[in-house]
Protein backbone atom coordinates (compact mmCIF):
# COMPACT_ATOMS: atom_id res chain seq x y z
CA UNK A 1 0.00 0.00 0.00
CA UNK A 2 1.56 3.71 -1.19
CA UNK A 3 1.05 5.67 2.28
CA UNK A 4 2.37 8.46 -0.10
CA UNK A 5 -0.40 8.30 -2.62
CA UNK A 6 -1.33 11.81 -2.34
CA UNK A 7 -4.88 13.07 -1.48
CA UNK A 8 -7.03 13.41 -4.96
CA UNK A 9 -8.30 17.23 -5.20
CA UNK A 10 -11.73 16.93 -4.36
CA UNK A 11 -12.09 14.37 -1.86
CA UNK A 12 -9.68 17.20 0.01
CA UNK A 13 -11.57 19.90 -0.78
CA UNK A 14 -15.09 18.24 -0.64
CA UNK A 15 -14.11 16.94 2.78
CA UNK A 16 -12.72 20.21 4.16
CA UNK A 17 -15.83 22.46 2.75
CA UNK A 18 -18.15 19.70 4.90
CA UNK A 19 -16.05 20.95 8.25
CA UNK A 20 -17.78 24.46 7.32
CA UNK A 21 -20.95 23.65 8.57
CA UNK A 22 -18.90 22.09 11.91
CA UNK A 23 -17.42 25.59 12.34
CA UNK A 24 -20.37 27.69 11.92
CA UNK A 25 -22.58 25.68 14.21
CA UNK A 26 -19.75 25.66 17.06
CA UNK A 27 -19.08 29.34 16.47
CA UNK A 28 -22.67 30.36 16.61
CA UNK A 29 -23.34 28.32 20.36
CA UNK A 30 -20.46 30.08 21.34
CA UNK A 31 -22.19 33.11 20.63
CA UNK A 32 -25.01 34.04 22.57
CA UNK A 33 -25.91 37.08 21.00
CA UNK A 34 -25.79 36.00 17.45
CA UNK A 35 -28.35 35.75 15.24
CA UNK A 36 -29.52 32.19 14.97
CA UNK A 37 -27.86 31.29 18.22
CA UNK A 38 -30.66 28.83 19.46
CA UNK A 39 -30.73 27.06 16.34
CA UNK A 40 -26.83 26.22 16.92
CA UNK A 41 -27.01 22.86 19.18
CA UNK A 42 -29.53 21.67 17.32
CA UNK A 43 -28.02 22.15 14.00
CA UNK A 44 -24.56 21.16 15.40
CA UNK A 45 -26.25 17.89 16.37
CA UNK A 46 -27.91 16.79 13.38
CA UNK A 47 -25.02 18.16 11.25
CA UNK A 48 -23.18 15.87 12.99
CA UNK A 49 -25.58 12.79 12.79
CA UNK A 50 -25.60 13.05 9.57
CA UNK A 51 -21.78 12.74 8.90
CA UNK A 52 -21.35 10.43 11.07
CA UNK A 53 -23.75 8.11 9.13
CA UNK A 54 -21.99 9.13 6.49
CA UNK A 55 -19.04 7.41 7.60
CA UNK A 56 -20.73 4.27 8.08
CA UNK A 57 -22.05 4.54 4.79
CA UNK A 58 -18.11 4.57 3.46
CA UNK A 59 -17.96 1.92 5.27
CA UNK A 60 -20.25 -0.26 3.89
CA UNK A 61 -19.61 0.22 0.43
CA UNK A 62 -15.89 -0.67 1.31
CA UNK A 63 -17.47 -4.33 2.92
CA UNK A 64 -19.79 -4.90 -0.07
CA UNK A 65 -16.62 -3.85 -2.37
CA UNK A 66 -14.65 -5.99 -0.84
CA UNK A 67 -16.82 -8.89 -0.81
CA UNK A 68 -14.74 -10.92 2.22
CA UNK A 69 -15.43 -13.81 3.88
CA UNK A 70 -16.42 -11.77 7.30
CA UNK A 71 -19.08 -9.92 4.88
CA UNK A 72 -22.10 -9.77 7.23
CA UNK A 73 -19.81 -8.68 10.30
CA UNK A 74 -18.30 -5.92 8.74
CA UNK A 75 -22.03 -5.08 7.06
CA UNK A 76 -23.33 -4.99 10.89
CA UNK A 77 -20.40 -2.57 11.70
CA UNK A 78 -21.06 -0.30 9.80
CA UNK A 79 -24.66 0.43 10.70
CA UNK A 80 -23.59 1.05 13.85
CA UNK A 81 -22.55 4.88 13.66
CA UNK A 82 -26.04 5.66 11.92
CA UNK A 83 -27.84 3.76 14.76
CA UNK A 84 -25.61 6.10 17.31
CA UNK A 85 -26.24 9.07 15.15
CA UNK A 86 -29.82 8.00 15.69
CA UNK A 87 -29.62 7.93 19.30
CA UNK A 88 -27.92 10.92 19.74
CA UNK A 89 -30.79 12.86 18.06
CA UNK A 90 -32.95 11.28 20.78
CA UNK A 91 -30.85 12.72 23.11
CA UNK A 92 -30.73 16.06 24.95
CA UNK A 93 -28.71 18.49 22.85
CA UNK A 94 -25.24 18.51 25.06
CA UNK A 95 -25.88 14.28 25.82
CA UNK A 96 -26.41 13.80 21.99
CA UNK A 97 -23.47 16.00 21.44
CA UNK A 98 -21.27 13.96 23.66
CA UNK A 99 -22.45 10.17 22.10
CA UNK A 100 -21.65 12.16 18.68
CA UNK A 101 -18.39 13.21 20.15
CA UNK A 102 -17.51 9.75 21.27
CA UNK A 103 -18.22 8.19 17.86
CA UNK A 104 -16.59 10.23 16.07
CA UNK A 105 -13.57 9.66 18.22
CA UNK A 106 -14.14 5.71 17.51
CA UNK A 107 -14.39 6.54 13.55
CA UNK A 108 -10.87 8.43 13.27
CA UNK A 109 -9.78 5.43 15.36
CA UNK A 110 -10.86 3.01 13.64
CA UNK A 111 -10.13 4.59 10.19
CA UNK A 112 -6.47 4.72 11.05
CA UNK A 113 -6.70 1.39 10.50
CA UNK A 114 -8.98 0.37 7.54
CA UNK A 115 -7.56 -2.00 4.83
CA UNK A 116 -9.88 -1.28 2.07
CA UNK A 117 -9.79 1.76 1.33
CA UNK A 118 -7.33 3.93 -0.45
CA UNK A 119 -4.17 4.63 0.89
CA UNK A 120 -4.94 8.54 1.45
CA UNK A 121 -8.04 7.90 3.31
CA UNK A 122 -6.72 7.75 6.55
CA UNK A 123 -4.80 10.86 6.28
CA UNK A 124 -8.25 12.88 4.72
CA UNK A 125 -9.84 11.39 7.34
CA UNK A 126 -7.49 12.49 10.58
CA UNK A 127 -7.80 16.39 10.04
CA UNK A 128 -11.75 16.10 9.34
CA UNK A 129 -12.21 13.99 12.08
CA UNK A 130 -10.66 16.11 14.56
CA UNK A 131 -12.22 19.08 13.46
CA UNK A 132 -15.98 17.45 13.37
CA UNK A 133 -14.39 16.67 16.73
CA UNK A 134 -13.00 19.66 17.94
CA UNK A 135 -16.86 21.33 16.89
CA UNK A 136 -18.64 19.10 18.82
CA UNK A 137 -16.59 19.61 21.71
CA UNK A 138 -16.99 23.81 21.37
CA UNK A 139 -20.50 22.46 21.48
CA UNK A 140 -20.86 20.97 24.55
CA UNK A 141 -18.59 24.24 26.29
CA UNK A 142 -21.12 26.68 24.81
Amino acid sequence: MNTAAPIPTAARWLGFAGLLPFAAAALLALTPNAPLHTLALPALLAYGAVILSFLGGIRWGLAMAANAADLPARLALSVLPSLLAWLALLLAPRAGLLLLALGFAAMLLLDQRIGDAPAWYPRLRLPLSLGALAALLLGLAA
